[in-house]
């Protein structure tokens, strides 16, 4: 198998906006209107669907209008990328839905987002090879970009064969969101927590086990999502390594609010499936999910999966917790950490 990258995205191009999961309620109509102007002063026509509202129950419409929309959207040839404006918790009924003969035989067409999107967008990169971000939904994309970050729009117009680099800006959100119903056009992220890449294995005190320097494909996505997976054909990581990473993967994972003994269990469950088994390292996202009276997450992260013998670092970001550093599912990976440099870079080749 050889990973597809859609055409990098030009002025002029259409962009979907489509709610695979769940909707948007009138109350923060507002944020999405800011967001879709956001995309549009980038020179991108954006196309809404019907799928999209949030006052009806915690999905946005029935799961057939929700597939047919989404294959409607992936394979119109006039529309080059789509991106909901935010998650959910049950876009696991699509899977089913979704002609993956079709996906793997049409152009192929970005797929942004995070959260409950992983269990599409994952699934996508596994089964059809095409590229997929794993990055700040629509929500998300009027915030100003910290320094050594970038947006999905900078990624999806990026030539094939483009290679760029990020690193954390060495900050985080540490609690809270933003009010969207009374501030529907807040661009800062309030970054107000220092802190920065962690190792766990090696006795989890952030300097065991030295450097890091690990090179693959990425893949990966959110565990509450991913873990109802594991063992399907939807998550086969092995077989998409076999196919297209012989050299093995980078495996990302994130929790994005299970508190830290169920994220034990979903990742146990997952290294059981085989999920791990072709990585050269694990990234863990940063995550503002409860530890429990015996187990912190971090915790929780090495009792699953301290076994496997391969670097774990933690508290990257790439979850739930704000800013965002997109990753590319099927990119080609390099990571590093130092006690002075963390960067995570990826090579869409």
């Amino acid at each position: 198998m050889t990973v597809r990258y859609p055409r990098p995205l030009r002025p002029g191009d259409r962009i979907g906006v489509t709610s695979p999961s769940s909707g948007v309620p009138k109350e923060l109509q507002g944020r999405l209107e800011v967001a879709i102007r956001e995309v549009e002063s980038r020179g991108y026509e954006v196309v809404v669907g019907r799928c999209m509202s949030g006052d009806d129950g915690h999905v946005s419409a029935p799961a057939a209008d929700r597939a047919a929309e989404l294959m409607a959207m992936l394979t119109d040839p006039r529309i080059r990328a789509v991106v909901p404006p935010w998650g959910g918790e049950t876009a696991i009924d699509l899977l089913p839905l979704l002609d993956w003969d079709r996906l793997r035989a049409a152009e192929p067409t970005w797929l942004v987002g995070f959260s409950d999107l992983s269990t599409v967008m994952t699934p996508l990169t596994l089964l059809t090879g095409t590229a997929t971000v794993h990055g700040n939904n629509l929500m998300d994309t009027p915030y100003r970009v910290p320094e050594g970050l970038l947006s999905w729009l900078d990624i999806v117009s990026a030539p094939a064969g483009h290679r760029f680099t990020q690193t954390p800006p060495g900050r985080y959100r540490a609690t809270g969101f933003d009010d969207y119903r009374t501030h529907p056009d807040v661009r800062e992220f309030t970054l107000d927590t220092p802190g920065r890449w962690t190792r766990l294995d090696g006795g989890g005190d952030g300097n065991g086990g030295g450097d890091v320097e690990a090179e693959g494909r990425l893949i990966g996505g959110c565990i509450e999502m991913l873990c109802n997976l594991a063992g399907t054909p939807y998550l086969d990581a092995s077989a998409f390594a076999r196919a297209a990473s012989p050299q093995g993967l980078l495996v990302y994972v994130e929790a994005g609010g299970d508190d830290a003994f169920a994220i034990c269990r979903n990742l146990h469950g997952m290294r059981l499936a085989g999920f791990f088994d072709t990585a050269n390292a694990i990234l863990v996202g940063r995550t503002s999910a409860p530890g429990t009276d015996s187990l912190t997450q971090h915790g929780a992260v090495l009792d699953a999966l301290g076994s496997l013998g391969v670097p774990i670092l933690a508290d990257v970001e790439c979850g739930h917790v704000p800013p965002y550093l997109p990753i590319v599912n099927g990119a080609y990976g390099r990571v590093v950490h130092t006690s002075d440099r963390s960067e995570l870079t990826q090579t869409l080749d």
